[in-house]
Protein backbone atom coordinates (compact mmCIF):
# COMPACT_ATOMS: atom_id res chain seq x y z
CA UNK A 1 0.00 0.00 0.00
CA UNK A 2 1.37 3.34 -0.92
CA UNK A 3 -0.99 5.38 1.27
CA UNK A 4 -2.70 8.34 -0.38
CA UNK A 5 -0.93 10.30 -3.07
CA UNK A 6 -2.29 13.51 -1.57
CA UNK A 7 0.24 13.54 1.20
CA UNK A 8 1.09 17.06 2.13
CA UNK A 9 4.50 15.62 1.26
CA UNK A 10 7.26 18.11 1.81
CA UNK A 11 8.17 20.12 -1.27
CA UNK A 12 11.79 20.03 -2.28
CA UNK A 13 13.01 23.44 -3.32
CA UNK A 14 14.96 23.55 -6.56
CA UNK A 15 17.98 25.20 -4.99
CA UNK A 16 18.13 22.52 -2.34
CA UNK A 17 17.85 19.79 -4.92
CA UNK A 18 20.47 21.33 -7.13
CA UNK A 19 22.96 21.16 -4.28
CA UNK A 20 22.34 17.44 -4.00
CA UNK A 21 22.50 16.55 -7.68
CA UNK A 22 25.22 15.39 -9.96
CA UNK A 23 28.36 13.44 -9.30
CA UNK A 24 28.51 10.76 -6.66
CA UNK A 25 29.03 7.83 -9.03
CA UNK A 26 32.25 6.61 -7.49
CA UNK A 27 31.82 3.09 -8.72
CA UNK A 28 35.53 2.40 -8.77
CA UNK A 29 35.95 -1.35 -8.32
CA UNK A 30 32.45 -1.84 -6.86
CA UNK A 31 31.50 -4.20 -9.66
CA UNK A 32 34.21 -6.69 -8.77
CA UNK A 33 32.61 -9.86 -7.34
CA UNK A 34 34.84 -9.86 -4.24
CA UNK A 35 33.86 -6.31 -3.27
CA UNK A 36 31.28 -6.52 -0.48
CA UNK A 37 28.63 -3.81 -0.59
CA UNK A 38 25.72 -2.90 1.68
CA UNK A 39 22.89 -1.00 0.03
CA UNK A 40 20.42 1.14 1.95
CA UNK A 41 16.76 0.80 0.92
CA UNK A 42 14.21 3.40 2.03
CA UNK A 43 10.55 2.36 2.49
CA UNK A 44 7.59 3.88 4.33
CA UNK A 45 5.05 1.11 5.05
CA UNK A 46 5.54 -0.93 8.22
CA UNK A 47 3.11 -3.59 7.00
CA UNK A 48 5.44 -4.28 4.08
CA UNK A 49 8.71 -4.15 6.00
CA UNK A 50 8.86 -7.93 6.49
CA UNK A 51 8.24 -8.78 2.85
CA UNK A 52 10.73 -6.12 1.75
CA UNK A 53 13.31 -7.74 4.03
CA UNK A 54 12.47 -11.11 2.50
CA UNK A 55 13.02 -9.68 -0.96
CA UNK A 56 16.33 -8.17 0.12
CA UNK A 57 17.50 -11.55 1.40
CA UNK A 58 16.35 -13.26 -1.79
CA UNK A 59 18.39 -10.75 -3.80
CA UNK A 60 21.47 -11.52 -1.73
CA UNK A 61 21.14 -15.20 -2.60
CA UNK A 62 21.78 -14.26 -6.21
CA UNK A 63 24.36 -11.57 -5.37
CA UNK A 64 26.16 -12.87 -2.25
CA UNK A 65 28.50 -9.86 -2.16
CA UNK A 66 25.59 -7.43 -1.84
CA UNK A 67 23.46 -7.08 1.28
CA UNK A 68 20.55 -4.69 1.72
CA UNK A 69 19.60 -2.68 4.79
CA UNK A 70 15.84 -2.04 4.69
CA UNK A 71 15.26 1.33 6.38
CA UNK A 72 11.69 2.09 7.47
CA UNK A 73 10.56 5.69 7.85
CA UNK A 74 6.82 6.09 8.59
CA UNK A 75 4.80 7.83 5.89
CA UNK A 76 4.18 10.92 8.01
CA UNK A 77 7.92 11.58 8.17
CA UNK A 78 9.14 9.97 4.95
CA UNK A 79 9.28 12.94 2.60
CA UNK A 80 10.57 15.33 5.24
CA UNK A 81 13.39 12.94 6.04
CA UNK A 82 14.05 12.35 2.34
CA UNK A 83 14.33 16.09 1.76
CA UNK A 84 16.97 16.34 4.50
CA UNK A 85 18.79 13.26 3.23
CA UNK A 86 18.86 14.58 -0.33
CA UNK A 87 20.16 17.98 0.74
CA UNK A 88 22.87 16.32 2.80
CA UNK A 89 23.88 13.85 0.11
CA UNK A 90 22.78 10.92 2.25
CA UNK A 91 19.70 9.59 0.47
CA UNK A 92 19.28 5.80 0.51
CA UNK A 93 20.88 4.01 -2.44
CA UNK A 94 17.44 2.76 -3.46
CA UNK A 95 14.12 4.10 -2.21
CA UNK A 96 10.38 4.16 -2.78
CA UNK A 97 8.94 6.87 -5.01
CA UNK A 98 5.34 7.92 -5.63
CA UNK A 99 3.74 9.74 -8.54
CA UNK A 100 3.17 13.17 -6.97
CA UNK A 101 6.85 13.55 -6.05
CA UNK A 102 8.41 11.78 -9.02
CA UNK A 103 8.80 14.59 -11.53
CA UNK A 104 10.26 16.93 -8.92
CA UNK A 105 12.98 14.42 -8.09
CA UNK A 106 13.61 13.41 -11.69
CA UNK A 107 13.71 16.94 -13.10
CA UNK A 108 16.29 17.98 -10.52
CA UNK A 109 18.57 15.00 -11.03
CA UNK A 110 18.06 13.51 -7.58
CA UNK A 111 17.35 10.07 -9.03
CA UNK A 112 19.05 8.23 -11.88
CA UNK A 113 17.35 7.14 -15.09
CA UNK A 114 17.35 3.40 -15.70
CA UNK A 115 19.99 2.93 -18.37
CA UNK A 116 19.58 -0.78 -18.98
CA UNK A 117 17.04 -1.89 -21.54
CA UNK A 118 13.98 -3.10 -19.64
CA UNK A 119 10.92 -4.87 -21.03
CA UNK A 120 8.32 -2.45 -19.72
CA UNK A 121 5.46 -4.33 -21.38
CA UNK A 122 5.28 -6.51 -18.25
CA UNK A 123 3.87 -3.55 -16.27
CA UNK A 124 0.65 -1.55 -16.77
CA UNK A 125 1.44 1.15 -19.33
CA UNK A 126 -0.11 3.83 -17.12
CA UNK A 127 2.49 3.14 -14.43
CA UNK A 128 5.38 3.09 -16.89
CA UNK A 129 4.20 6.46 -18.19
CA UNK A 130 3.87 7.80 -14.66
CA UNK A 131 7.55 7.13 -13.93
CA UNK A 132 8.88 8.32 -17.29
CA UNK A 133 10.24 11.85 -17.55
CA UNK A 134 11.39 13.49 -20.79
CA UNK A 135 11.44 10.12 -22.50
CA UNK A 136 13.51 8.37 -19.84
CA UNK A 137 12.33 5.74 -17.39
CA UNK A 138 13.43 6.45 -13.81
CA UNK A 139 11.51 3.95 -11.68
CA UNK A 140 10.42 0.34 -12.02
CA UNK A 141 6.86 -0.21 -10.78
CA UNK A 142 6.71 -2.30 -7.62
CA UNK A 143 3.00 -2.48 -6.95
CA UNK A 144 -0.22 -0.97 -8.17
CA UNK A 145 -3.58 0.11 -6.84
CA UNK A 146 -6.92 1.03 -8.36
CA UNK A 147 -10.16 2.23 -6.76
CA UNK A 148 -13.53 0.53 -6.28
CA UNK A 149 -16.70 0.95 -4.22
CA UNK A 150 -16.60 -1.02 -0.99
CA UNK A 151 -20.15 -1.59 0.19
CA UNK A 152 -21.81 -2.80 3.38
CA UNK A 153 -23.94 -5.82 2.50
CA UNK A 154 -25.81 -5.63 5.81
CA UNK A 155 -26.96 -2.06 5.14
CA UNK A 156 -27.84 -2.88 1.53
CA UNK A 157 -29.93 -5.84 2.71
CA UNK A 158 -31.69 -3.75 5.36
CA UNK A 159 -32.62 -1.11 2.78
CA UNK A 160 -33.61 -3.80 0.26
CA UNK A 161 -31.15 -2.43 -2.27
CA UNK A 162 -29.52 -4.76 -4.78
CA UNK A 163 -25.75 -5.05 -4.57
CA UNK A 164 -23.89 -3.00 -7.21
CA UNK A 165 -23.66 -4.65 -10.63
CA UNK A 166 -20.39 -4.70 -12.56
CA UNK A 167 -21.90 -2.38 -15.16
CA UNK A 168 -23.67 0.08 -12.88
CA UNK A 169 -23.81 3.77 -13.74
CA UNK A 170 -23.92 7.13 -11.98
CA UNK A 171 -27.71 6.96 -12.19
CA UNK A 172 -27.69 3.55 -10.50
CA UNK A 173 -25.35 4.85 -7.82
CA UNK A 174 -27.52 7.88 -7.09
CA UNK A 175 -30.68 5.79 -6.96
CA UNK A 176 -29.06 3.44 -4.47
CA UNK A 177 -27.70 6.36 -2.45
CA UNK A 178 -31.18 7.79 -1.97
CA UNK A 179 -32.49 4.50 -0.60
CA UNK A 180 -29.48 3.77 1.60
CA UNK A 181 -29.60 7.07 3.47
CA UNK A 182 -31.39 6.77 6.83
CA UNK A 183 -31.18 10.00 8.86
CA UNK A 184 -33.01 8.48 11.83
CA UNK A 185 -30.23 5.92 12.24
CA UNK A 186 -27.43 8.31 11.36
CA UNK A 187 -26.63 6.26 8.24
CA UNK A 188 -25.44 7.94 5.05
CA UNK A 189 -25.01 6.44 1.62
CA UNK A 190 -21.39 7.54 1.21
CA UNK A 191 -18.84 10.06 2.45
CA UNK A 192 -18.06 12.74 -0.15
CA UNK A 193 -14.55 13.17 1.17
CA UNK A 194 -12.36 16.03 -0.04
CA UNK A 195 -8.96 15.14 1.41
CA UNK A 196 -8.18 12.13 -0.78
CA UNK A 197 -8.65 12.93 -4.45
CA UNK A 198 -7.28 9.60 -5.66
CA UNK A 199 -10.31 7.78 -4.28
CA UNK A 200 -12.90 10.45 -4.98
CA UNK A 201 -12.74 13.54 -7.17
CA UNK A 202 -10.13 12.46 -9.72
CA UNK A 203 -12.18 9.38 -10.56
CA UNK A 204 -15.43 11.24 -11.18
CA UNK A 205 -13.64 13.99 -13.10
CA UNK A 206 -12.38 11.47 -15.65
CA UNK A 207 -15.66 9.53 -15.58
CA UNK A 208 -17.41 12.77 -16.56
CA UNK A 209 -15.04 13.22 -19.50
CA UNK A 210 -13.05 15.98 -17.81
CA UNK A 211 -9.39 16.14 -16.85
CA UNK A 212 -7.21 17.47 -14.02
CA UNK A 213 -4.16 18.48 -16.04
CA UNK A 214 -3.09 18.30 -19.68
CA UNK A 215 -0.75 15.43 -20.62
CA UNK A 216 2.17 17.87 -20.98
CA UNK A 217 1.59 19.11 -17.42
CA UNK A 218 1.18 22.71 -18.55
CA UNK A 219 -2.52 23.52 -18.14
CA UNK A 220 -5.22 22.88 -15.56
CA UNK A 221 -8.42 21.14 -16.55
CA UNK A 222 -10.56 22.58 -13.76
CA UNK A 223 -12.24 25.19 -15.97
CA UNK A 224 -13.65 22.48 -18.23
CA UNK A 225 -17.42 22.02 -17.71
CA UNK A 226 -17.02 18.26 -17.68
CA UNK A 227 -14.45 18.53 -14.89
CA UNK A 228 -16.95 20.65 -12.95
CA UNK A 229 -19.55 17.91 -13.49
CA UNK A 230 -17.16 15.44 -11.91
CA UNK A 231 -16.89 17.68 -8.85
CA UNK A 232 -20.64 18.24 -8.62
CA UNK A 233 -21.14 14.49 -8.37
CA UNK A 234 -19.89 14.85 -4.77
CA UNK A 235 -21.27 18.23 -3.74
CA UNK A 236 -24.73 17.12 -4.90
CA UNK A 237 -24.51 14.18 -2.50
CA UNK A 238 -23.73 16.53 0.37
CA UNK A 239 -26.55 18.87 -0.64
CA UNK A 240 -28.97 15.92 -0.69
CA UNK A 241 -27.73 14.89 2.77
CA UNK A 242 -26.75 11.51 1.36
CA UNK A 243 -23.23 12.28 2.58
CA UNK A 244 -22.17 13.87 5.87
CA UNK A 245 -21.11 17.50 5.61
CA UNK A 246 -17.44 18.44 5.44
CA UNK A 247 -17.17 19.30 9.13
CA UNK A 248 -18.52 15.90 10.14
CA UNK A 249 -16.07 14.15 7.81
CA UNK A 250 -13.23 16.28 9.14
CA UNK A 251 -14.08 15.30 12.72
CA UNK A 252 -14.58 11.62 11.82
CA UNK A 253 -13.03 10.31 8.62
CA UNK A 254 -15.31 8.41 6.20
CA UNK A 255 -13.15 5.32 6.69
CA UNK A 256 -14.05 5.34 10.39
CA UNK A 257 -17.71 5.97 9.62
CA UNK A 258 -17.74 3.04 7.18
CA UNK A 259 -16.12 0.76 9.74
CA UNK A 260 -18.74 1.85 12.28
CA UNK A 261 -21.65 0.97 9.99
CA UNK A 262 -22.57 4.61 9.38
CA UNK A 263 -21.76 4.65 5.65
CA UNK A 264 -23.26 2.16 3.23
CA UNK A 265 -20.52 2.72 0.65
CA UNK A 266 -16.89 3.74 0.71
CA UNK A 267 -14.87 4.69 -2.35
CA UNK A 268 -11.56 3.09 -1.50
CA UNK A 269 -8.54 1.40 -2.95
CA UNK A 270 -7.15 -2.07 -3.21
CA UNK A 271 -4.92 -1.11 -0.26
CA UNK A 272 -7.99 -1.21 2.02
CA UNK A 273 -7.95 -5.01 1.88
CA UNK A 274 -5.58 -5.27 4.85
CA UNK A 275 -7.58 -2.77 6.90
CA UNK A 276 -11.00 -4.26 6.22
CA UNK A 277 -9.72 -7.79 6.68
CA UNK A 278 -8.60 -7.15 10.25
CA UNK A 279 -11.49 -4.91 11.29
CA UNK A 280 -14.05 -6.87 13.30
CA UNK A 281 -17.01 -5.04 11.77
CA UNK A 282 -16.06 -5.00 8.11
CA UNK A 283 -14.30 -8.35 7.68
CA UNK A 284 -17.54 -10.27 7.12
CA UNK A 285 -19.96 -7.50 6.12
CA UNK A 286 -18.43 -5.86 3.05
CA UNK A 287 -17.59 -6.56 -0.56
CA UNK A 288 -16.32 -4.46 -3.45
CA UNK A 289 -17.70 -3.41 -6.83
CA UNK A 290 -16.29 -1.38 -9.75
CA UNK A 291 -16.72 2.38 -9.70
CA UNK A 292 -19.95 3.43 -11.44
CA UNK A 293 -19.68 4.59 -15.03
CA UNK A 294 -20.37 8.20 -16.00
CA UNK A 295 -19.83 9.39 -19.56
CA UNK A 296 -16.82 7.09 -19.42
CA UNK A 297 -15.55 4.27 -17.25
CA UNK A 298 -12.48 5.32 -15.32
CA UNK A 299 -10.46 4.76 -12.18
CA UNK A 300 -7.20 6.30 -11.06
CA UNK A 301 -4.24 3.94 -11.06
CA UNK A 302 -1.16 4.50 -8.98
CA UNK A 303 1.65 2.46 -7.56
CA UNK A 304 5.02 2.75 -5.87
CA UNK A 305 8.21 2.57 -7.94
CA UNK A 306 11.74 1.75 -6.86
CA UNK A 307 14.34 4.35 -7.83
CA UNK A 308 18.13 4.74 -7.56
CA UNK A 309 19.67 7.77 -5.89
CA UNK A 310 21.86 9.86 -8.19
CA UNK A 311 24.35 10.10 -5.33
CA UNK A 312 24.72 6.40 -4.65
CA UNK A 313 28.30 5.21 -4.43
CA UNK A 314 27.20 1.82 -5.74
CA UNK A 315 25.27 2.51 -8.96
CA UNK A 316 25.75 -0.93 -10.52
CA UNK A 317 24.60 -2.78 -7.41
CA UNK A 318 21.70 -0.40 -6.80
CA UNK A 319 20.55 -0.81 -10.40
CA UNK A 320 20.75 -4.60 -10.06
CA UNK A 321 18.61 -4.46 -6.92
CA UNK A 322 15.97 -2.28 -8.59
CA UNK A 323 15.88 -4.64 -11.56
CA UNK A 324 15.38 -7.58 -9.18
CA UNK A 325 12.58 -5.76 -7.33
CA UNK A 326 10.84 -5.27 -10.65
CA UNK A 327 11.17 -8.94 -11.64
CA UNK A 328 8.59 -11.70 -11.77
CA UNK A 329 10.48 -13.52 -9.01
CA UNK A 330 10.05 -10.56 -6.65
CA UNK A 331 6.44 -10.00 -7.73
CA UNK A 332 5.53 -13.61 -6.94
CA UNK A 333 6.78 -13.11 -3.38
CA UNK A 334 5.13 -9.70 -2.99
CA UNK A 335 1.77 -10.97 -4.23
CA UNK A 336 1.54 -13.50 -1.42
CA UNK A 337 2.34 -11.07 1.38
CA UNK A 338 1.97 -7.48 0.20
CA UNK A 339 -0.01 -5.21 -2.11
CA UNK A 340 -0.91 -6.01 -5.72
CA UNK A 341 2.31 -6.63 -7.65
CA UNK A 342 2.71 -4.45 -10.73
CA UNK A 343 4.19 -7.27 -12.81
CA UNK A 344 1.50 -8.54 -15.17
CA UNK A 345 0.33 -12.08 -14.54
CA UNK A 346 1.51 -12.29 -10.93
CA UNK A 347 -1.53 -10.82 -9.16
CA UNK A 348 -3.68 -13.91 -8.63
CA UNK A 349 -2.07 -14.85 -5.31
CA UNK A 350 -3.18 -11.44 -4.02
CA UNK A 351 -6.73 -12.12 -5.23
CA UNK A 352 -6.79 -15.62 -3.74
CA UNK A 353 -5.69 -14.37 -0.33
CA UNK A 354 -9.25 -13.07 0.28
CA UNK A 355 -11.68 -15.31 -1.61
CA UNK A 356 -14.57 -13.79 0.35
CA UNK A 357 -14.25 -10.56 -1.67
CA UNK A 358 -14.41 -9.84 -5.39
CA UNK A 359 -10.86 -8.55 -5.55
CA UNK A 360 -10.60 -9.29 -9.25
CA UNK A 361 -12.51 -6.02 -9.52
CA UNK A 362 -9.30 -4.08 -8.89
CA UNK A 363 -7.37 -6.00 -11.55
CA UNK A 364 -10.11 -5.66 -14.15
CA UNK A 365 -10.05 -1.89 -13.58
CA UNK A 366 -6.55 -1.65 -15.08
CA UNK A 367 -8.12 -1.87 -18.53
CA UNK A 368 -9.79 1.54 -18.09
CA UNK A 369 -7.41 3.09 -15.57
CA UNK A 370 -6.13 6.66 -15.81
CA UNK A 371 -2.67 7.58 -14.47
CA UNK A 372 -2.56 9.70 -11.34
CA UNK A 373 -2.32 13.33 -12.58
CA UNK A 374 1.05 14.93 -11.83
CA UNK A 375 3.46 17.69 -12.84
CA UNK A 376 6.89 18.86 -11.67
CA UNK A 377 5.41 20.46 -8.57
CA UNK A 378 2.26 18.46 -7.90
CA UNK A 379 2.08 19.27 -4.20
CA UNK A 380 1.81 23.01 -4.87
CA UNK A 381 -1.39 22.79 -6.91
CA UNK A 382 -2.79 20.05 -4.70
CA UNK A 383 -2.72 22.59 -1.89
CA UNK A 384 -4.59 24.97 -4.21
CA UNK A 385 -7.16 22.23 -4.86
CA UNK A 386 -7.93 22.02 -1.17
CA UNK A 387 -7.98 25.77 -0.70
CA UNK A 388 -10.48 26.47 -3.47
CA UNK A 389 -12.62 23.31 -3.43
CA UNK A 390 -13.17 23.46 0.32
CA UNK A 391 -15.30 26.54 -0.38
CA UNK A 392 -17.48 24.50 -2.73
CA UNK A 393 -17.74 21.57 -0.30
CA UNK A 394 -18.94 23.89 2.48
CA UNK A 395 -21.36 25.67 0.13
CA UNK A 396 -19.57 28.99 0.49
CA UNK A 397 -19.28 29.38 -3.30
CA UNK A 398 -20.82 27.51 -6.27
CA UNK A 399 -18.80 24.59 -7.60
CA UNK A 400 -18.19 26.19 -11.01
CA UNK A 401 -16.84 29.38 -9.38
CA UNK A 402 -14.51 27.42 -7.08
CA UNK A 403 -13.30 25.35 -10.04
CA UNK A 404 -12.67 28.43 -12.19
CA UNK A 405 -10.70 30.10 -9.40
CA UNK A 406 -8.74 26.88 -8.91
CA UNK A 407 -7.94 26.69 -12.63
CA UNK A 408 -6.52 30.22 -12.55
CA UNK A 409 -4.43 29.52 -9.46
CA UNK A 410 -3.24 26.18 -10.78
CA UNK A 411 -2.22 27.65 -14.15
CA UNK A 412 -0.20 30.33 -12.35
CA UNK A 413 1.61 27.63 -10.39
CA UNK A 414 2.21 25.49 -13.48
CA UNK A 415 3.70 28.48 -15.29
CA UNK A 416 6.36 28.71 -12.59
CA UNK A 417 7.50 25.11 -12.90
Amino acid sequence: MWKSARSGAALLCVALLASACGGGEQAGTDTQPEKRVKLSYGVWDATQQAVMQELAEEFTKTYPSITVDVQLTPWVDYWTKMKAAVSGGAAPDVFWMNGPNFQLYASNGVIKPIEEQIDTSVYPKALVDLYTYEGKLYGLPKDMDTVGVWYNKTLFDAAKVKYPADDWTWADFNAAAAKLTDPDKGVYAVGAQLASFQEYQYNTIYQAGGYVITPDGKQSGYADPKTVAGLKFWTDLIAAKQSPDLKTMTDTAPLQLFEAGKLAMYWGGSWNVAEFGKNDYTKDKVDVAPLPKGEKQATIIHGVANVVSAKTEHPAQAAAFVKFLGSKQAADILGKKGPIPAYNGTQQDWVKAHPEWKLQTFLDAVAYAVPYPVSKNTAAWQEAELTHLTKAWTGEVPVDKAAADLATAMNDLLAKE
